[in-house]
């Protein structure tokens, strides 16, 4: 019989501390040619400015898709900007095994792998956290990185200075400019519907390393040129160079793909700078949505 799971049943059966692992597999699964993926598509929904994705992937462990809306307007309207669902079948038939809510999933996966991401490349005594940007992504971010790194401080910028003492309030970090957040920080987080670059690489403190998360689109960035001749890796070279514009406007050399990293195929360049430049993908989805499913039908 398909489950049918709303977002308060995805969130009892999801845990951080075991998406984090599970997400360093998929990603290694898919940089090793174990998962067939192909690049996210994407329709313009305009008016009102919304997209619409679809996201299939078939991995080692699972099958699926997720269809995903981003609304950037919905901020106007109390509104989650980002919605999905997530569509899992039994590859040996094709039957239907689920049907769950994507949002959380969504929100979950994505501070996942940037907390794995973190955790290979970021320094060892990281102590300061920046987080530019005070959304859902933002407090994810939170509580995936506190699980990899101790941070003695945590700073924030907002566009919105009431969300930002908001968040500020839920999380104890300290509320101000971007500049002065990123200066000295050890990890940064860009978690922002901005479509121009927010963070400048003269900010960066050497040896930083910054999760970019926003910026979605081919002709929108968050980083400036000089942040993104840094150590880039992404999650998928070819999703990188169709839909990242901080990868694409500014001509960044990408270094390696995640999964490539996880499995020690390469030095990490850990004591250097580094960008992990995210967009998400449907086999962090997948996986993501076998952990809730196997704790529902257990």
């Amino acid at each position: 019989m398909m489950l049918f799971l709303d977002e308060e049943q995805v969130r009892k059966h999801l845990r951080m501390g075991d998406l984090i692992p599970a997400m360093e597999k998929a990603l290694i699964d898919f940089s090793a040619g174990k998962v067939t993926q192909p690049v996210r598509q994407v329709i313009a929904v305009d008016p009102p400015g919304g997209f619409y994705g679809m996201m299939p992937a078939l991995t080692p462990d699972g099958l699926g898709q997720k269809i995903v809306t981003f609304y950037p307007p919905n901020a106007e309207k109390d509104l989650p900007t980002h919605m999905a669902i997530i569509l899992l079948n039994d590859p040996q038939t094709g039957a239907p095994l689920a049907v769950m809510d994507g949002r959380l999933i969504t929100e979950m996966r994505t501070a996942a792998v940037s907390a794995a991401a973190t955790k290979l490349l970021a320094s060892r005594d990281a102590k300061i956290l920046a987080i530019l940007g005070s959304g859902v992504q933002a407090r994810s971010h939170v509580e995936a990185l506190r699980l990899v790194r101790q941070f003695e401080e945590i700073r924030v910028w907002s566009p919105n200075k009431s969300h930002a003492e908001q968040f500020a309030n839920e999380t104890g970090a300290k509320v101000m400019s971007a500049e002065n957040a990123v200066r000295g920080a050890d990890v940064v987080v860009t978690v922002t519907s901005s479509k121009m670059s927010i963070l400048q690489g003269e900010w960066l403190k050497p040896g930083c390393h910054v999760n970019a998360i926003g910026a979605c689109r081919p002709d929108w960035r968050e980083l400036d040129d000089d942040a993104m001749r840094n150590v880039v890796f992404v999650d998928s070279r070819e999703a990188a160079m169709k839909e990242s514009g901080d990868v694409i406007l500014s001509g960044a050399k990408i270094h390696a793909e995640l999964g490539e990293a996880f499995a020690g195929k390469l030095d990490s360049r850990a004591n250097e700078t580094t960008i992990f430049k995210s967009l998400g993908m449907a086999v962090e989805d997948i996986a993501a949505a076998l952990l809730v499913y196997r704790s529902a039908t257990r």
